[in-house]
This record gives C-alpha cells, structure tokens and sequence, in this order.
C-alpha cells in the first residue's frame, strides 16, 4: 500500500516539491545528491512531507513555513517525548533540524500505513497501539489550573468562525460550552492524532508511530478521541483490545464529554474552511453525537 502519491515520470527526482529555496539549500548542505521518492504531503496544510533516497538511506524530510504550528510541537516531540518510542525502535530517529528555516530530517519507518489495510481493524494491531501510548503518556504529568478555560475558549473560537452546523445546533452547543465546569486538568505527553493513518505496520507485525505535528501537553483521554469517532465504531472489540494494551481507561465521564464536543466542533469547522467535504460530514456527525452524550448525561 503506497503511503503517498507517487511522483511522475521518472520515479526520483530532485525538483524542489513544496521546498523554499532557503529549506532546499540546507537540505542539499545535509543530504548532498539526495533523490526525492514521493510525496507524503497532504496538500491541506503547508507542511510538505518527502520521502527522500541519500547515500542508500531511505529518509524523511519535513518542511514548513512560518504560518505552520505543527512544525514547532513536532520539534518538542521529537526533543522531550519520544525517546521511549524511538528506544524500542518504534518512532523515526530525529537527524537534522533546523528551526530557522523549518526544516527537519528523521529516519523512515519502513512498513505501510495501517489505515486503508487489512489490519485497520485489526484488534492485536489496536492493542499495540494502546500499548504504545502509554509509554508515552507514562512519561511524566503536570497539573494546569487553565486547561480547561482555554479548551472552552477555542471551542467558542470555532463556532464564531464560518462553518456549516446548523443554526439551532450551534446555539445548543454554545449554551452547554459556556456553562463547562472548568477543574483543574492533569495533563501527559501526547500526540495529539493518534489513529491508524499515524500508525506503519512493519513486515513483523509490529506497530510503529509517525507524524508529531500535532504534539502537545493534554489530558491522556484526547488522545482515545479520534478513535471514538472512527474505528471504534466499527468493531467494539478494537476499543476493548486499545483499553488493554493501555491498561486503565482514562476517560473519566464529565472531561470525556467536554473533549468529544470541542472535538467535533473543530473538526466540522477546520475541515469546512479547508474545503474537505467528507472530513466535514464526520464532523457534523460528531457534534450531534457529542450533543446527544450531553442530553443523557
């Protein structure tokens, strides 16, 4: 399974791709004669992500310009986080940064992506990964007074900017944000897009995790979010294998259903502004959904 799309006629190239002139000159000082293999960017966003060939090493190259905020929490990733993961041979190696022109190389995590596979719902690949997130959540906590004040903030944030949830919707879902209690957060290390497209597959079975830009101190239960709304509702024993591999469930009711609706709020919103109409529609979806655990609550 190809994990982006390939480049045209020939295969490699050493066209700049997305590059700025000052991120190719740095690139060429470090991978002199680099080859370019394919595109991993997703082209909704202006970080360009390259599979590049160097001296029979098969690397990734990350870029960004200034405007992009993954670029920097990738960076904290790498330097504060991931070191158990990348110990245990389950996370790309950082080799190159620099944080002037935005730029970053690591190493390539051979093996395919997860989603799209024969084993996206597979519940041994889901217990790797539940595994796999609590070494990184295991890591370390800090208590934040202001997590949750700021959590409401950007939720309401969304809703002032242009979306397409409907009217009467919107104001319910306001109504309940503005009246969050708003305690005292732990938060852990997390990733912050943990889900099968984050997730490679390696010839032996074995899960490795990839992408950081979304890396960030938060409660551990955000990082169970996107799987809630996705695979999780494909097959209950994937939940079940997920929580087991973790070993507790962290999500304790009151902040699990804050989480879910700025969840769905925001992902209704990004992916209407960046024209994804399917990301768009599991949004909405999420936000009825999100509504519907508050009514019962």
């Amino acid at each position: 399974m190809l994990r982006g799309r390939s480049l045209p006629d020939p295969v490699t190239t050493t066209a700049p791709v997305g590059l700025a002139d000052e991120q190719r000159a740095v690139l060429e000082a470090w991978l002199p004669g680099f080859r370019i293999e394919r595109d991993h960017s997703w082209g909704l966003t202006s970080t360009v992500v390259l599979e590049v060939e160097h001296d029979g090493r098969r690397l990734v190259v990350k870029a960004a310009d200034p405007r992009d905020g993954h670029f920097p929490r990738g960076v904290r990733a790498h330097r504060s986080w991931l070191g158990p993961w990348v110990e245990a041979g389950r996370a790309p190696r950082l080799l190159h940064l620099d944080e002037d022109t935005r730029i970053l190389v690591t190493e390539f995590v051979p093996g395919d992506l997860v989603l799209g596979g024969p084993h996206e719902l597979d519940p041994d690949v889901h217990r790797q990964a539940g595994a796999l997130l609590a070494m990184m959540h295991g890591q370390g906590s800090v208590v934040d007074d202001t997590y949750c004040a700021r959590e409401q903030a950007t939720t309401l944030a969304w809703l002032d900017r242009p979306h397409r949830i409907a009217p009467e919707t919107a104001a319910r879902v306001r109504d309940v944000v503005e009246a969050w209690d708003l305690p005292p957060a732990v938060l852990v290390p997390t990733h912050g897009d943990w889900q099968p497209r984050n997730w490679v597959l390696d010839g032996g079975g074995a899960v490795h995790a990839i992408d950081f830009g979304r890396a960030d101190l938060r409660p551990a239960a955000t990082d169970f979010a996107r799987l809630a709304a996705q695979q999780f509702r494909a097959d209950p024993a994937l939940e079940q294998a997920f929580v087991s591999g973790y070993g507790v469930d962290p999500r304790e009711p009151a902040a699990w259903r804050r989480h879910l609706l700025r969840e769905a709020v925001s992902t209704a919103a990004w992916a209407h502004q960046v024209g994804d109409e399917p990301f768009e529609r599991q949004g909405l979806r999420m936000v009825d959904e999100a509504l519907a655990r508050v009514e019962v609550a």
